[in-house]
């Protein structure tokens, strides 16, 4: 069964310099808390990552996993799992929207586990996920 979770953000920066942060996946395990190692394995014609493997840690757990993304200017960025081994399925969004000198940013993120764990706990840890991944963009965006 796949969990769901959506949350917003607003971040002290303009939408740009908000959706570089985002697109910069190889400084991601200097500010975002469970990615240890990012590789880029294919770059789209924009020249920003198209396929990206991720090798995070999250609760004393490893897991390694590979993101296709679709960007949209500065304005959003989807992504689908091509690749996982604790993941059936991911199936994410970064939605930018700007108002004066900031940025609010939609996370939307729903995550289908390949191993069985409780529906609490899944729950639980999708949306500290999503808190973290947040709290940590603004605070990269804010530095």
């Amino acid at each position: 069964m796949a969990d769901h979770a959506n949350e917003s953000i607003t971040i002290k920066a303009d939408r740009a310099a908000v959706m570089a942060v985002i697109a910069d996946f190889p400084s991601y395990p200097q500010w975002a808390g469970p990615v240890k190692r990012i590789d880029v394995l294919e770059a789209g014609a924009d020249g920003r990552a198209k396929t990206v493997q991720f090798h995070v840690e999250i609760l004393g757990l490893s897991d390694t996993y590979t993101n296709e993304y679709t960007w949209d200017g500065d304005t959003s960025v989807d992504w689908n799992l091509t690749q996982g081994k604790s993941q059936k399925s991911q199936v994410g969004r970064y939605e930018l929207t700007s108002s004066g000198a900031t940025t609010t940013v939609n996370y939307d993120l729903t995550v289908e586990v390949a191993i069985p764990v409780p529906g609490l706990i899944r729950r639980r840890i999708q949306a500290k996920v999503v808190d973290t991944a947040l709290k940590d963009l603004k605070k990269r965006c804010e530095a």
